[in-house]
């Protein structure tokens, strides 16, 4: 199954997400992109591909150890950029980002030590993609656009594993579905 590890914001920021997207989608162009919509807006924190399921109950140990190791946390949207050139728009992410950082290292590290082969590690970069283009765009006015918008925060309370499934239909536009997997509270701030 294809799975990765996430924080997932509350439905009043996905609401304010879905408003600036409205604005965006009104663009010039913006038919060129493909848009991801609210079930796929997620900050992923360690994308695994490809687990065995019978890897998926240590993943989930690890994950529940680290979830637990790490502190409740404030977060919320922030501006926006690019991967690409064009190929992916984003909106990114203010608060406390040394805990979020922590965390995806974190979720990194369960998947090693559950077995899950993993990439080259690299830095963390808070983002949540809003767009995809298969030949890369020039989506400089959509991120001048997003420069300015801002969610209200809030705090970030679980982590949370994802498991995607990929279109297969071959219908334009179709979009992935996301099933959670398992979720584990973080450690209270309190």
């Amino acid at each position: 199954m294809r799975l990765f590890a996430a924080v997932v914001p509350p439905r009043d920021v996905l609401d304010a997400l879905a408003d600036e997207i409205a604005g965006l989608r009104k663009l010039p162009g913006a038919d060129r992109l493909r848009w991801t919509q609210r079930p796929g807006w997620h900050f992923t924190l360690a994308f695994y591909g490809e687990v065995d399921e019978e890897v998926v109950p240590g993943l989930s140990a690890r994950l529940e150890k680290a979830a637990r190791r790490t502190g409740s946390f404030s977060l919320a949207l922030r501006g926006g950029g690019q991967f690409g050139r064009g190929k992916a728009l984003w909106t990114g992410a203010e608060g406390d980002l040394a805990t979020l950082r922590l965390l995806a290292e974190r979720a990194d590290a369960a998947a090693r030590k559950a077995g899950v082969p993993m990439g080259e590690p690299r830095r963390y970069q808070a983002h949540l993609t809003v767009a995809r283009s298969r030949d890369g765009l020039d989506v400089r006015p959509y991120v001048q656009a997003l420069r300015g918008f801002a969610s209200s925060a809030w705090t970030v309370e679980e982590l949370v594993l994802v498991r995607s499934l990929l279109p297969r239909s071959g219908v334009p536009g179709e979009q992935p579905r996301y099933e959670t997997v398992g979720r584990w509270p973080l450690r209270s701030a309190g």
